[in-house]
């Protein structure tokens, strides 16, 4: 499963939600996560439809949605949607 979060620099809600999936990955196996910085990768934010930050999308093995969050998730909402994904 994929986790992307999508953040842009001097973000506070940003690292608000990078500790959160930390938090759930660190209680779930086989967790990929990565992070693209809007300012940076703009045309990667463009194709995922990303109109705020932070973005939370996290996919399953398949590549579908499960969950798409604006906003800092709660390790409920992740964990939930990890399980999802599985």
């Amino acid at each position: 499963m994929q986790v992307h979060l999508y953040s842009s620099s001097f973000c506070g809600a940003c690292t608000a939600t990078r500790a959160v999936i930390d938090q759930a990955a660190a209680l779930v196996s086989n967790v990929d996560i990565t992070e693209v910085n809007v300012a940076v990768h703009p045309e990667a934010a463009e194709r995922a439809d990303i109109t705020a930050t932070p973005t939370v999308v996290i996919e399953n093995t398949a590549g579908e949605q499960v969950f798409r969050a604006e906003g800092v998730p709660t390790i409920n909402q992740v964990l939930t949607s990890l399980a999802l994904a599985l």
